[in-house]
């Protein structure tokens, strides 16, 4: 069953560009490792506001994920960016209407 998480942070004001930045480098090890959909976006209403949606094999895979050194180096790369507010939805994958 795939796993998804959707989630919104905030980035220090005037700080969301370097956010994004560090969200979207390449890192091709995300596929390898079982990272199906990693989507990062923005919203002019929220300025400050960064949107993730990651869809992954399995949660294991993500948690996995995180003993990345790409990943690791991103994640502290990013954290002195973001304000603390966090929102996280997790989820498991019931099905999709554009999947048979």
């Amino acid at each position: 069953m795939t796993w998804g998480n959707m989630g919104s942070l905030r980035a220090m004001p005037g700080r969301r560009d370097e956010l994004v930045a560090i969200l979207t480098r390449y890192k091709p090890e995300l596929a390898t490792s079982g990272c199906l959909v990693y989507e990062v976006g923005v919203n002019e209403t929220t300025p400050d506001r960064v949107y993730v949606l990651e869809v992954w094999e399995s949660a294991d895979a993500h948690r996995a994920s995180l003993g990345i050194g790409s990943v690791r180096e991103g994640l502290h790369e990013a954290l002195p960016l973001l304000d603390g507010d966090m929102v996280s939805m997790k989820f498991d994958i019931t099905g999709s209407p554009l999947t048979p």
